[in-house]
């Protein structure tokens, strides 16, 4: 398998050079630019066209929700994860209007972050567990998915809250698997019958109906109230 390569763009070196190196050294991971701050991001997105490009939420120069939105628009085969310390809705807000994919808060697990750039990678969307509880308090749910008014949703099978669970704490589809002793393929049907019935067309919509519903809560880990 081909790796994933990425550009990080992080004002403080620190940072920025000691996660392209952990990343480089899990394995399946080339890190193939690293920028300083939002124009030279955009600058090296155009050049290098990497599968994933890690942006910081606040740089100097250019804000990286510019920078996202510059790539994204740009360079649409570019899957954008923002990175960051802050979890304020306003940041994660104008990401996802942005176009980047993913939300990852800085204090992220690496194992966590790994599996959130693989899914981000086969086309997903993630937000990590902070980022998804403050989205969760302050959107009014009941507006945000166009297609849930007035719907009556069907409920999950007991199996299908389970997947639902673990893919709210970030796992793949094969940890899924591994995790409930089923095959990948299982989870895949799984979570088609779960967008089909909430309506949903990614995790991240299908997550926040079910917590909006009460069906999951975020903790260290999820447990279904059902």
């Amino acid at each position: 398998m081909d790796a994933i390569r990425f550009l990080i763009a992080d004002d403080h070196p620190v940072f920025r050079e000691g996660l392209a190196r952990m990343l480089e050294d899990e394995g399946g991971f080339e890190c193939v630019g690293k920028a300083e701050d939002g124009k030279e991001a955009i600058k090296l997105a155009k050049k290098l066209n990497p599968d994933i490009a890690l942006i910081d939420v606040s740089m100097p120069n250019l804000g990286g929700t510019q920078a996202a939105k510059e790539i994204s628009k740009g360079c649409p085969d570019i899957a954008v994860i923002m990175i960051s310390a802050f979890n304020y809705e306003s940041y994660i807000l104008s990401s996802l209007k942005a176009g980047a994919k993913g939300y990852i808060s800085k204090t992220t697990p690496l194992d966590k972050l790994i599996s959130a750039i693989r899914l981000v990678h086969s086309g997903e969307g993630v937000l990590d567990l902070k980022a998804t509880d403050k989205l969760v308090h302050f959107l009014n749910l009941k507006t945000y998915n166009s297609g849930s008014d007035g719907k009556n949703f069907e409920l999950l099978y007991p199996r299908e809250l389970e997947v639902l669970e673990l893919a709210a704490e970030g796992m793949s589809n094969k940890q899924i698997a591994a995790a409930l002793v089923i095959s990948e393929r299982t989870v895949q049907t799984h979570l088609v019958n779960i967008f089909r019935k909430l309506g949903a067309t990614s995790r991240t919509q299908a997550v926040l109906h079910a917590l909006r519903e009460g069906w999951i809560v975020l903790e260290d880990s999820c447990h279904s109230k059902r």
